[in-house]
């Protein structure tokens, strides 16, 4: 029962990816950032270091910093479908964390110092808002030009 349960929660919040969450990312190669965090488990609430690596509008995250094209994440977060990333010391009385929230769940990291965490505040901000920007225009109806 846990054990699916555990299961269902992965799947919900992009922690038990399936290859097709990051079919096409080339990972491995030049990443838009990439570095150590501390995540907070999403079922069991326990802190793992992790390595990052944001890239194409995807984090995603390794056990070591080691990525290779054989390399399987750990997790995926489609950037694109998250609503807000911001600090969260207070929320957490830890130095260093942020949040990135979506419209079903938020999850919780610890950067090594407060550059790190504004760098990734950042650099995942910028990606919220290109793909929010992009997947805005292609939905656009100009029924004016259609005349």
């Amino acid at each position: 029962m846990i054990e699916s349960m555990e299961s269902l929660w992965r799947s919900a919040t992009g922690t038990n990816p399936n290859p097709e969450d990051y079919d096409g990312v080339e990972y491995w190669s030049s990443p838009e950032r990439a570095g150590w965090l501390t995540k907070q488990g999403d079922y069991i609430k326990t802190w793992r270091r992790r390595w990052f690596v944001l890239k194409q509008g995807k984090l995603l995250w390794f056990k070591a910093p080691s990525v290779t094209r054989t390399s399987e994440p750990r997790g995926v977060i489609p950037v694109g479908s998250c609503l807000t990333v911001r600090g969260a010391e207070d929320a957490l009385n830890k130095p260093f964390a942020f949040e990135i929230s979506t419209d079903r769940f938020t999850m919780y990291f610890v950067a090594d110092s407060e550059k790190d965490k504004e760098d990734w505040i950042n650099s995942i901000g910028r990606t919220i808002v290109q793909h929010s920007r992009s997947v805005t225009d292609s939905e656009v109806v100009d029924y004016d030009s259609k005349r």
